[in-house]
């Protein structure tokens, strides 16, 4: 019995490595443009449109839509998060919402950290250095250095600029 499973506990730490493997291809394949040491964990998607700077952790991400999507240098995404780029048209003719959609860009700065389950709305932007905290909904502006939280979110707290700044210049490569 312990023969049996010590050859099963290999097999599947290889099906998980294969899987993750599989999908870092897809996301290679998909994406507009991939930077350097990108890193993918969990099951991720991303559409045509996404940029993808260098040093990005994403950990079960979800980038839907048609819009442009920017991921900033040394941008980590928490698990299950998502970023939706394109919304219904209300204002078509007909009701609820017609066949058409509405592309808006996504654009997340540099440094950023997004929490597990955040979901950032079409149109959004995150100023560089900024926090996001999990299970928040983003839509509009929030900006450089800030910590936001909640539904919608909104900014509670500022990062100290200047211990950032010293951080960031310690990093050579970007």
């Amino acid at each position: 019995m312990i023969k049996i499973l010590s050859c099963l506990i290999p097999i599947k730490f290889l099906r998980i490595w294969f899987r993750e493997f599989c999908n870092s291809i897809q996301i290679i394949f998909t994406a507009k443009h991939i930077g350097k040491n990108f890193q993918c964990s969990r099951f991720s998607t991303v559409n045509k449109n996404t940029i993808i700077k260098n040093h990005v952790k994403l950990n079960g991400m979800h980038i839907s839509g048609n819009g442009k999507v920017i991921l900033g240098n040394y941008f980590v995404a928490g698990f299950d998060s998502q970023i939706i780029s394109t919304s219904h048209n209300y204002e078509g003719n007909d009701i609820p919402y017609d066949s058409t959609t509405i592309k808006s860009d996504v654009i997340i700065g540099d440094f950023v950290w997004i929490g597990a389950k955040v979901i950032i709305l079409p149109g959004t932007v995150i100023g560089e250095g900024a926090i996001i905290q999990a299970g928040s909904v983003v839509h509009g502006e929030i900006p450089p250095y800030a910590i936001a939280g909640g539904n919608p979110a909104k900014v509670f707290k500022y990062r100290n600029i200047d211990h950032f700044i010293k951080l960031k210049t310690s990093k050579k490569d970007i």
